[in-house]
């Protein structure tokens, strides 16, 4: 890798298998996660989706890590919070997982958790950056080995039986899609252990069907399927099973904004909600403050992604985070978003009543446009831009919002409004995307 280069974003490492996500430069990655670690002889667990070229991934990680003097630990197809919880039950030095969520299955990725269970910081993974960029990790004392761990998809059940053993779903119909990636095994297990009547779909992975019309960001036939087949309601994971959407009897979706607030309240009714908080990202819809407001729990907004959400529930001490996407995250299980714990805290919050009759939060209709710029960075100094959002957040205050923010990625200025009546969100939405067109386009 030429010294400069930056392979960490938001979620690790991520890219095409095979052209950025090498088996050469897993095995980099791995040795140097390993030579980063304080540990003499660190122990390492490593586990993936479904994807096919996770083996060869998994292998090569395992290579790197034995190279640098560390033992890797193979877990085999668990889901990503699994890892996460893992790490911390067997007193492991790293974690790394193989995954690219919930991309096609062309794509792939890597990326690490430490022993208290979290995402290496920024710090660490600029270590790890420049030890692969130097091509030089410290020589081991010793060359480590690398080993299959039996039952690692039965521990992590076994803490999600543990965690909900109160949890009686007896009588429930419960649709699951388990995006024919890591949740296949573990999400029906659990459920039917919990005394559901489970049917799962989208649980025959052969390498290239995850996410592939099915899961979280596919929740249509789910959708079809729970409505037409009686079912109480379903739940869809993504790839990797570290986020969940909910559909109920008639089909509706519930995102993560409506069960972040089901367990919000669920948690502060049983004294379960340190600091009386929840965080949540600028995407949440503003029913979900006007609710939380209601109720008297305080809410703290983060930029977009998971990664802000637990900096956020760590630096003050809370225990509930979630995102409309359907990452949701209660550290009192484990420090990442966890799909299938997600649901079944859902459930628990429901006590018995039916998905259709939540009443947690009251949804604003929201509209969101993409506009495509020619600059996306030059919206920081669009003065016209800014003014006519102040505009716009002036006559919605107390009922709705405005925000306006450019991609990560792309020449996008992304436009969203909520606003009491859908025609009031595409009056504004277009009058806003009319405005960043003719400054920016």
């Amino acid at each position: 890798m030429a010294a400069g280069r930056k392979l960490f974003g938001t979620d690790g490492v991520r890219g095409v298998a095979g052209e950025l996500i090498t088996a050469e430069l897993a095995l980099a990655l791995g040795r140097a996660a390993t030579a980063a670690t304080p540990a003499s002889a660190p122990q390492v667990l490593i586990v993936r989706d479904t994807r096919e070229s996770g083996e060869m991934l998994e292998a090569s990680i395992a290579a790197g890590v034995a190279a640098a003097g560390g033992d890797a630990l193979l877990g085999g197809v668990l889901p990503t919070p699994g890892a996460s919880l893992l790490v911390r039950r067997y007193g492991f030095d790293l974690a790394a997982v193989v995954s690219a969520s919930h991309n096609p299955y062309e794509d792939n990725g890597i990326k690490f958790f430490g022993p208290d269970g979290t995402k290496i910081g920024d710090r660490q993974e600029e270590e790890v950056e420049w030890i692969v960029a130097a091509a030089d990790a410290p020589r081991a004392g010793r060359i480590g080995r690398v080993r299959e761990l039996h039952g690692a998809g039965g521990d992590y059940a076994r803490e999600l039986e543990s965690r909900f053993r109160a949890l009686d779903l007896s009588g429930r119909r419960v649709l699951l899609d388990c995006a024919n990636g890591a949740t296949y095994r573990v999400a029906p297990e659990i459920f039917r252990r919990l005394g559901a009547d489970v049917e799962a779909i989208a649980v025959e992975p052969d390498g290239r069907n995850i996410n592939r019309d099915c899961g979280s960001t596919h929740v249509g036939s789910l959708a079809a399927r729970v409505r037409d087949g009686g079912h109480d309601l379903g739940f869809a994971f993504d790839g990797d099973g570290d986020r969940v959407l909910a559909v109920d009897r008639d089909g509706a979706l519930v995102d993560g904004d409506e069960l972040t607030a089901l367990a919000a309240l669920h948690l502060r009714g049983l004294g379960r909600l340190p600091g009386g908080g929840v965080a949540v990202t600028v995407m949440t819809n503003y029913g979900f403050h006007r609710a939380m407001a209601a109720a008297g729990i305080e809410v703290a907004t983060t930029p977009v992604g998971d990664r802000h959400l637990l900096a956020e529930l760590l630096r003050r001490g809370w225990a509930l985070g979630g995102e409309q996407s359907g990452h949701i995250i209660e550290t009192g299980f484990v420090p990442a978003g966890d799909g299938t714990a997600s649901a079944l805290l859902a459930l628990e919050a429901l006590a018995g009543r039916d998905l259709s009759e939540r009443d947690a939060m009251e949804k604003l209709p929201q509209r969101l446009l993409n506009v495509r710029v020619n600059d996306r960075d030059a919206l920081d100094a669009a003065a016209a831009v800014w003014e006519a959002v102040e505009r716009e957040s002036r006559a919605l205050e107390g009922s709705g919002r405005v925000l306006v923010r450019k991609s990560g990625t792309e020449p996008l200025v992304r436009v969203m409004v909520e606003a009491p009546k859908e025609e009031e969100c595409e009056e504004i939405v277009d009058r806003l995307a009319n405005i960043v067109e003719a400054e920016l386009g």
